[in-house]
């Protein structure tokens, strides 16, 4: 396998997709996954034929252990290289990164990344809360009845102790988010919100309420990666691999060495490193956003600001579209979509098309450099891209 100090400039992103998003009832989580995986295709001008390699996440809705292949058999696909990978929410960078080895090592022309399921519509109550409870130690934490969202809230309550963070602040982060979601026409949920209906919202895991929490969606996002060769003949612009980099801390909670500092700094640094930028370079950012929380944590990690800082940073508006940093600009998990690894791969989606340009409203202007976060588990996998629209 290629070493990942020559991935630079040597893939590119020439197709991206999303299928419908909200409540997708007569959808299944395949259904989705291969509606994406179409438009993906459509937009890059490739055949299912042209694809040699597919690389899926996770499905907590779908029945199949080896969804990878399932996927295959679903699209009529017959790759040289499939596989299904777990790392919670940092899966779709991480699969980009194996995709991208991939092709830049010669053992794949065109690999298909698609993620996704409908988790708002596949699920009962009793099911989703059964989810979102399954991810503590199952010896030291789940006895003790912890929620993902009560992870979370621990992690929340640390910092705001360290750093006198406030719920305001945590709540801007969910009102910038539903801003931009605004300007997405697809977004889950697009109806303003101010500060005042976050913090009136129902209390779910103090200092979390429901609207610091992310969405439960029915959604499927896709990419296709070829080498950068490849993409120069193809009908979209290609976006370029400038740099990837990853990190993982822990497991469970209770092993995590800190509750407020995590794996991103060390993620970052190695994206930063390959690509040969800094945070000073990045023109518009995709941070993991489950809760409000974390894309506080994660811009001052990536080195966009000092720590303790990341509440002020968005309460002084530099997250906005014409803001210091735009920050989500698709709305993120807040008020765009969640549903499993469609959240963390909607960011490299809205990347694509920001450096593409041509988003309207929504369009960050002069946008060259885009940087994608993931993140999964209780902030125990990491995983941080770069993107450039021209080989930087």
């Amino acid at each position: 396998m290629i070493s990942g100090e020559t991935l630079k400039n040597k893939v590119a992103i020439v197709g991206v997709g999303e299928s419908e998003i909200g409540k997708v009832p007569h959808m299944t989580g395949l259904g989705l996954n291969a509606q994406a995986a179409k438009r993906a295709l459509d937009e890059s001008g490739l055949k299912l034929s042209d694809i040699d390699g597919l690389l899926t996440a996770y499905s907590f809705t779908e029945p199949y252990p080896m969804l990878g292949t399932v996927l295959c058999e679903y699209l009529g696909l017959k790759p040289k290289y499939c596989a299904a990978m777990m790392l919670g929410g940092a899966s779709p960078a991480v699969l980009l990164r194996h995709a991208a080895e991939t092709v830049a090592a010669g053992r794949c022309k065109a690999v298909l990344v698609c993620g996704g399921e409908n988790r708002a519509t596949g699920q009962t109550r009793d099911q989703a809360v059964a989810t979102i409870t399954s991810i503590g130690h199952p010896y030291l934490e789940t006895p003790y009845g912890p929620t993902m969202p009560g992870f979370y809230a621990l992690i929340a309550q640390r910092y705001m102790h360290e750093y006198g963070l406030t719920s305001e602040q945590l709540a801007t982060v969910a009102v910038t988010s539903r801003r931009h979601a605004g300007m997405h026409p697809a977004a889950h949920m697009r109806k303003p919100i101010t500060i005042e209906d976050v913090l009136a919202s129902k209390p779910i895991a103090d200092p979390l309420r429901m609207m610091d929490c992310c969405l439960i969606s029915d959604a499927g996002g896709a990419f296709i990666v070829t080498s950068a060769e490849l993409a120069r003949d193809l009908k979209q612009k290609p976006i370029y691999l400038a740099g990837i980099g990853e990190y993982h801390t822990h497991e469970h909670v209770t092993f995590a060495p800190s509750l407020t500092e995590f794996g991103a700094r060390q993620s970052g640094e190695d994206a930063y490193a390959m690509a040969g930028l800094g945070p000073a370079d990045v023109d518009v950012a995709q941070l993991y956003d489950c809760f409000t929380i974390v894309p506080i944590l994660e811009l001052e990690e990536l080195g966009f600001c000092a720590k303790g800082e990341g509440g002020a940073f968005y309460t002084a508006g530099h997250a906005t579209i014409g803001g210091k940093l735009p920050i989500n600009t698709h709305g993120g998990m807040l008020s765009h979509a969640h549903a499993g690894a469609a959240g963390g791969l909607f960011g490299i989606v809205e990347s694509v098309r920001q450096l593409r340009g041509g988003l309207g409203q929504r369009q960050v202007q002069g946008a060259e450099v885009a940087l994608v976060h993931n993140e999964g588990g209780i902030l125990s996998s990491h995983c941080t891209v770069i993107l450039t629209g021209a080989p930087a």
